[in-house]
Order: structure tokens, then sequence, then C-alpha cells
């Protein structure tokens, strides 16, 4: 079978390999749809750590095609996606419940071959159901959405709060959807592309602003901004120093912030600790989607999040080693690899 393999930090290729075997608690699924994350690219670039070699792709879904001896409740046939986040089960962590933070996390397509491939193998307990109807696109959102559930969790919206979102890629696009859900009045996005500006609107965005034009902390929490003196909570959805420190700066005084963007790995940003004491700010991280997989599951069948118009492109296996390897494409959200 067809499968995208980094071979080392740097070095990403599509390989012929071995089809891979399911185990007796194993499903093997035949990949339909598997997301480019901006993970894949700190992958690539070794700002995340991972095992090379190995086949990326950790937002994928399926069609299970073989199930093993011990395997019940899902059957070939199924649509199902993958929980790529495998907990040990036995550690302190998982004893505790925090699943994420297991001492001895595998991940699929991180740790383990993953769903850029013809087909992927994981454990029945990693899969969850999907409708037979729902569109095979669909599926891959569900851990990307997983992970802004955990991050909307932590943040602990009330209805009527004021958001800020910092970021307008795929994720801080599904916190906007997340935070109206919950009940937020004002959400608030910022992102430099137009074109992001303008779909966080139409997602439930009830402001967006641009940090390029202007100081983004003055826009949203100065005396002329949207919100003076700033919002109940910040979701970091970006991923990079500037948005970083600019959410600790937006939040109001006893607000909280959430960093729910992937930072490379080794990235240093500037804190001030009298700031964050003398305003009781609450600054969390958000890493990865202790039991929100599923939860993400029913709201992708139930359609309550916008999924099509994430979209930007789809491509196949043989270009995905070149998608990854770039930069977005300025204006774009969502590329997903599909079966071809």
């Amino acid at each position: 079978m067809r499968a995208v393999r980094l071979e080392a930090i740097g070095a990403i290729a599509l390989h012929e390999v071995d089809k891979p075997v399911s185990g007796p608690e194993d499903v093997l699924v035949k990949i339909e749809a598997c997301g480019v994350c901006g993970t894949d690219r700190h992958l690539f670039r070794g700002e995340f750590p991972c095992t090379p070699p190995v086949t990326l792709g950790h937002e994928f879904s399926g069609i299970v095609e073989a199930v093993g001896s011990a395997v019940s409740g899902i059957a070939v046939g199924d649509r199902v996606t993958g929980d790529p986040n495998i907990a040990c089960g036995r550690c302190a962590h998982c004893h505790a419940g925090r699943v994420n933070l297991c001492s001895n996390l595998r991940a699929i397509g991180i740790h383990r071959d993953g769903g850029f491939a013809d087909y992927v193998v994981m454990p029945q307990r990693q899969a969850f159901l999907l409708p037979a109807g729902l569109k095979p696109t669909h599926g891959a959102f569900c851990e990307p959405l997983a992970c802004c559930l955990h991050g909307v969790d932590l943040a602990a919206i009330r209805p009527g709060a004021s958001v800020a979102v910092l970021g307008g890629g795929v994720i801080g696009l599904l916190v906007v959807q997340l935070a109206k859900l919950a009940g937020a009045a004002t959400i608030i996005l910022s992102t430099r592309q137009a074109s992001r500006r303008v779909l966080a609107e139409e997602l439930g965005a009830t402001a967006t602003i641009d940090p390029g034009a202007g100081d983004p902390v003055e826009a949203v929490r100065g005396p002329a901004g949207i919100m003076p003196g700033g919002v109940d909570v910040v979701l970091e959805c970006a991923g990079v120093r500037d948005t970083v420190e600019q959410s600790m700066r937006i939040a109001k005084a006893g607000g909280t912030v959430v960093i729910v963007g992937v930072v490379p790995q080794g990235m240093k940003v500037a804190v001030e600790p009298f700031d964050l004491l003398f305003r009781e700010l609450k600054v969390l991280g958000s890493f990865l989607n202790p039991y929100t997989h599923g939860r993400a599951a029913q709201l992708i069948a139930s359609g309550a999040v916008e999924i099509d118009r994430l979209i930007s492109r789809q491509v196949s296996l043989e270009e995905a080693p070149q998608v990854i390897a770039n930069p977005p494409a300025p204006g774009e959200v969502k590329v997903l690899v599909v079966s071809g």
C-alpha cells in the first residue's frame, strides 16, 4: 500500500509499504480522508517530538475493513474516526483521569504509523462510530474538534461571556463555533487574513480584527476598543510568539487564558509575572483531547458545527509530502488528503 513516511527530520516522501494486519483487539481501517495539521509541519521541521521513520497523519477517518477476534461493537463496513492518542492506562496520570498527560502516551501518526496511507490499524478503543451517511471528509475533523473541545472546556465559557480567539486557522474557526454554542455574547477573532475574518464572522464571530493594522491589544481592550478593559476568556489558537504574548494582555483582570495552539518546541515568550499576579490571570495549557473525541464525533454527526466551508482543498497521497513540507497557502484553512 502507499504511505507518506517521515524518514527523518526534513525528509518526507510517499513509499510503498506492507499493508498492516490487525491484532485481536484492533481494527483495520481503509482511509477515506486525513487532515493536514500544523503539527505535521512541526514534525517535519523537528519542532515537535516524534519517532521517525513513521507514517504521519493523526486526523483520519475511514471504513472498517477487518476486525480482530476480540473486537465487539464495531463491524466490517462501519465508518469510524480514530482518536490517535493511546494512553497506557497504568501510570499515575491515567489513574487520575488525565490520560492526555499519560507518561507512556503513544500517538498514531506521531509514534506509530498513521493515516496518510491507504490503511491504518488502531486499537478498537480508539475507534468511534460515525453515521454511514456522513460525508467522508467530515470524519477527519473529529480530532481537531476534540482538541478544541478540551480547550473550551478548560476555558469554562459561560453564557453571556466575552471571548477573544487569536488565530484564524482551522482551530480558531472551530473554537469560534464552539464559543457560540457555549453561549458567548461577544466573540472576537484576530487574524491577518481578510478571507478568514469574513468566514469567522459568518461562523459566529461578533467582531474581527486585523493584528497587522494596529495594536490588537488596544483594538480589543483599549478605551476605544471592542471590550474596554479586556475579555473574560482568551483562546490562543495560532501557536506563535506574538499571539501567546498578546493573549495575556487582552484578558481582563480575573480572566482566563487558554493556550490551544501548538507552539514550536523550545520557543520562549515574554511574560511579566507581576502582571499575572496583580490581575490574577488564570493561564492554562490545553493539550490533546482527553475524553472529548466521542463528543466531537457526535457534534460532527449532528451537523452543529460547519465543516464544508473549512475545507480549502483536497489532495491525493502523492501530493501530501509537498503540502506538509511547505507553509499553508494564503487564506488556506484545512487541506484534506483523500483516498484516490
